[in-house]
């Protein structure tokens, strides 16, 4: 028998562009999921809102909440900070909901040293190549090369983390991408990624 306690927290990292945001969405869709909603210090893009897709925050105020220690994680990313609430995640959890994160590399291992007395998932995801990240991205940032180049800069740096989540999938195909990592979150398929695909795969990203 689990000796965790109800509810459990599922992350979700990748490089920007990856397509994680869009599957955090498709997954929290499901029963007794919900998603962390970060506070941020990043302006919203155009039909982000304050409180559904994210709390918008200035750097003061921020600063203020770290200081009180009100985040589980939090991290400085492109110049902004993010940071997931510690209240709000351990409420829903001891109600027994399924928290999935969208936070990159720093955050989960923060999450994952804190070694809280609920079920921990980690799953990182990787685009099926450099040229359609790149794709997503340009349209993402509404062809805003400058923001696309620093992306694609912080890329590697990104991807040599892979090793450290418990699964590595790529999204190759959304709907496809989704049905494993659901597959991985109810456990009733037991996926083993082959490390040394995945590992020329990177490889394959880096050219």
């Amino acid at each position: 028998m689990s000796s965790f306690k109800k509810g459990g927290m599922f992350i979700l990292s990748s490089p920007s562009g990856a397509g994680k945001t869009t599957l955090v969405k498709k997954i929290s869709k499901n029963n007794n999921f919900s998603v962390s909603i970060s506070h941020t210090t990043r302006l919203p893009r155009p039909k982000e809102k304050n409180g559904k897709d994210y709390f918008f925050v200035s750097k003061n105020y921020f600063k203020k909440l770290i200081k009180k220690k009100e985040f589980i994680e939090h991290a400085k990313v492109f110049d902004n900070y993010y940071g997931s609430s510690k209240r709000l995640i351990i409420e829903e959890l001891m109600q027994g909901k399924n928290i999935v994160f969208d936070i990159d590399w720093q955050g989960t291992r923060q999450i994952k040293n804190k070694k809280l007395d609920y079920k921990l998932v980690t799953i990182f995801i990787l685009p099926p190549s450099k040229k359609e990240l790149l794709k997503r991205l340009t349209k993402r940032e509404n062809k805003n090369m400058k923001t696309v180049k620093k992306r694609m800069k912080e890329f590697k740096k990104d991807l040599s983390r892979w090793k450290e989540y418990d699964y590595v999938v790529i999204n190759d195909n959304l709907q496809k991408c989704y049905k494993n990592i659901m597959k991985i979150i109810n456990g009733k398929n037991k996926i083993v990624f082959d490390k040394n695909y995945i590992g020329t795969h990177v490889k394959s990203l880096l050219n």
